[in-house]
């Protein structure tokens, strides 16, 4: 069976550098028939426009704090089958799309949800979680090598991650796609709902990663402590009106001001805000929730048709290649990697030093994966903290971790 066309929609505002980073890795996706839509603000639309290695972007000019409305500008020029969504500051592994589109072969599956490292590049931000009827995530086991097919049980719905996600278009249009009264909170979490009361399956697919850096933005700073939680508050009250029986809602709202008011203080406990931020945070986001009470609703149905054909990538078939070298000559492997990454080559270069150091893995902005520790080091952050072996062992066993996301010979 042929490849189903698939639009990927990166929406960017503010955040430049993060999206060309995020852009060089969507140019090596091993995916024969994708488009690439962007929605961005006028800096973010320059770094697109220039980009040699994705020439036939489509570029979409948006300067508004709303992510919902920003996906949905997104969701009309799409012209794929299936739309995948990650944002700016994340980027997909070469065979991200591949495992993260494969369950829609199964006309019964509508969403796809895959796992999301965090800044170490190696442990889990989120993997499989599901939603109970209050809006609440709570983590599922899933077989950790191929996708689960999940229909959730009334009342709830399966949690797709905002930064890793697809969906068949036609039905997206058809349910009004994101409500642009939730404006960077809780929009993907009311899509769920929305799919699960009507009666669609999720695919959950661990082999589909992204690692998600967590930049800074309007409403927080790089190291996630909040700028703002006005949105947050108004989301919770669109969310209630939405979703939660009126007479829950008074018990739930004060359960989420006990939430935030604990993630406050710990941030104050650690010296990264003082007690006047927290007061003043405290009122934005109570400030928020009277203000969503009052907030319209969207969701209504949004045409069919694509504004624009189907505008394939034509990304060139990559190989895959993996290099181990020591630590001191990590940065001169980068330089010769990123010469081949030129070539249609998919290049890691794993630098080991003579130590025990932690194992961190990250995208470099010139295309090249690096992953970088000691020898003796942990990647995995269960296992022992130090664990003798060779180079030859050690560069096997990290080829064998990453060898089905990163297309190596052997996955």
């Amino acid at each position: 069976m042929s490849e189903q066309t698939v639009s990927v929609i990166v929406v960017s505002r503010g955040r430049p550098d993060a999206l060309l980073r995020c852009l060089t890795a969507v140019a090596q996706l091993q995916y024969r028939a994708f488009e690439v839509v962007v929605v961005a603000c006028p800096a973010g639309i320059a770094v697109t426009e220039t980009l040699d290695i994705l020439p036939d972007i489509k570029c979409i000019a948006f300067d508004e704090a709303n992510i919902s409305a920003a996906r949905n500008l997104g969701l009309i020029h799409a012209a794929g089958e299936i739309v995948a969504f990650i944002d700016d500051d994340s980027v997909p592994e070469p065979q991200w799309l591949r495992h993260l589109v494969a369950p829609a072969m199964r006309s019964d599956v509508v969403a796809m949800g895959g796992f999301v490292r965090g800044r170490n590049g190696i442990s889990f931000q989120y993997k499989a979680r599901t939603l109970d009827a209050h809006g609440g995530a709570h983590e599922v086991e899933i077989d950790p090598l191929q996708a689960t097919v999940l229909v959730p049980p009334k009342g709830r719905a399966i949690k797709t991650e905002g930064t890793n996600m697809a969906f068949r278009r036609d039905v997206l249009m058809d349910i009004g796609g994101f409500d642009p009264a939730l404006r960077f909170y809780l929009d993907e979490t009311d899509l769920n709902m929305r799919l699960a009361r009507a009666g669609h399956a999720t695919a959950l697919v661990p082999l589909a990663q992204v690692h998600h850096g967590f930049a800074a933005s309007a409403t927080r700073r790089d190291d996630r402590v909040p700028r703002d939680l006005f949105e947050i508050g108004a989301s919770w009250a669109v969310f209630q009106r939405k979703h939660i029986p009126k007479e829950a809602r008074t018990a739930h709202w004060a359960a989420q001001i006990t939430q935030e008011r604990k993630r406050l203080l710990k941030h104050m406990v650690a010296g990264r805000l003082e007690p006047r931020d927290v007061r003043r945070l405290m009122k934005r986001l109570k400030a928020g929730y009277s203000e969503g009470l009052t907030r319209s609703f969207g969701g209504t149905r949004l045409a069919r048709h694509a504004v624009l054909p189907f505008r394939p990538v034509n990304a060139p078939r990559r190989t895959s290649h993996f290099k181990v070298v020591r630590g001191l000559r990590g940065a001169s492997a980068i330089r010769d990697a990123a010469v081949r990454v030129g070539t249609d080559r998919i290049e890691t270069v794993l630098a080991l030093s003579l130590t025990a150091l932690f194992h961190r893995v990250y995208f470099d902005v010139s295309g090249v994966w690096v992953q970088r520790g000691g020898l003796f080091g942990r990647s995995n952050r269960d296992e022992p903290l130090f664990r003798l072996t060779t180079k030859a062992r050690r560069g096997a066993k990290e080829r064998r971790r990453v060898a089905a996301v990163r297309g190596l010979d052997g996955s």
